[in-house]
């Protein structure tokens, strides 16, 4: 998926359908002049519904259609007919779509589950029909209740990315690199800072047919949490990917600090962040030589016992092959 085709947020606006209004009939058939009132209900208004689906990756579609209302209910008729219900429309939208009040800003719902449908706004009930009114005082009432109207409201669609395997590290650390060399995806690649400046997903082919999803998602930089930079915007793609990928360049002066500042900046954004499986890898390995690589390993072992980690290249495929094996294995749990 290109980055121009990746929308992350959009603001919408809605309308749930009125009420149908409530009939107005006296009762009249051959050799009956004068019957009773039998005025039916009006037609509830359409809801608007929103739907998770499975099939769809980004908000792009809502860039051309930004307007959505439901079908008005139909009036009640004679015989104490109902009137037609109002037709409910159907928003599609990505897993991991958080709906909110675009005028409140709280959040409504969020939907994480294929084909999970949440009743966003009600229609309009229908009015009562002039039957209900009849009493022994008021035997031929000539009155109904009309329909409700529908709510309008503008809301806004937020999309955390809903993916495997999640790169995550400071800005030109290989990270577009990577996904461009175990991926199809084609992200912008360039030596400065910021290259990426929205999630960009792809398919990691595994053994036996098998595969998984991989988002490389903005660089963080310190202070992302507070919101410095664009950090709001990037970090909450993180809450969604199953595991994390800290990605750390080779070139760094501080391997072990560059881990702890980005670990940092997550759990500061969200403390649930810190319960996530997670594996350390080395970038940019075709920058050392034999006895720097040794040296790193060593280091890495002492610093991250128990962590999954690796040094790779995405330039020379060095250790691409066994990254995906480690992955695969976390994914599956069979890490302790």
């Amino acid at each position: 998926m290109t980055e121009g085709n990746f929308v992350d947020y959009v603001k919408l606006f809605v309308n749930s359908g009125n009420g149908g209004k409530g009939s107005i009939h006296l009762h009249r058939e051959k050799f009956i002049t004068k019957g009773g009132p039998d005025g039916g209900d009006g037609g509830r208004g359409g809801h608007i519904i929103l739907r998770g689906n499975k099939q769809l990756w980004t908000l792009y579609t809502f860039k051309f259609k930004k307007h959505f209302l439901a079908g008005h209910g139909g009036d009640g008729g004679k015989n104490r007919r109902t009137g037609v219900q109002g037709k409910d429309c159907y928003i599609d939208v990505p897993l991991g779509t958080t709906v909110r009040n675009s005028k409140t800003n709280s959040v409504f719902f969020e939907i994480i589950n294929d084909n999970e449908e949440i009743i966003l706004l009600k229609g309009g009930l229908g009015g009562r029909g002039n039957w209900h009114f009849k009493s022994s005082t008021r035997q031929t009432p000539r009155y109904a209740q009309p329909g409700e109207e529908g709510i309008k409201l503008q809301i806004t669609l937020e999309l955390k990315v809903l993916a495997d395997v999640g790169l995550v590290g400071f800005p030109n650390v290989g990270k577009s690199s990577l996904l461009a060399s175990l991926t199809s995806a084609k992200p912008k690649i360039a030596n400065y800072e910021f290259t990426t400046l929205k999630p960009n997903l792809g398919i990691v082919e595994y053994k036996d047919h098998q595969s998984f999803i991989m988002a490389d998602i903005p660089g963080i930089i310190e202070g992302a949490a507070e919101g410095k930079g664009l950090g709001h915007y990037f970090l909450r793609h993180i809450e969604r990917n199953s595991i994390l990928l800290f990605l750390i360049a080779s070139d760094t002066k501080d391997i072990f600090q560059d881990f702890k500042t980005l670990r940092s900046e997550l759990i500061k954004y969200s403390p649930e962040l810190q319960d996530k499986s997670y594996m350390v890898v080395l970038s940019k390995g075709d920058l050392l030589d034999k006895e720097l690589e040794r040296e790193y390993i060593l280091e890495m072992k002492r610093v991250f016992k128990n962590i999954p980690h690796l040094i790779i290249s995405s330039i020379t495929k060095y250790k691409l092959t066994e990254l995906k094996d480690e992955l695969w294995k976390i994914l599956n749990k069979e890490y302790v």
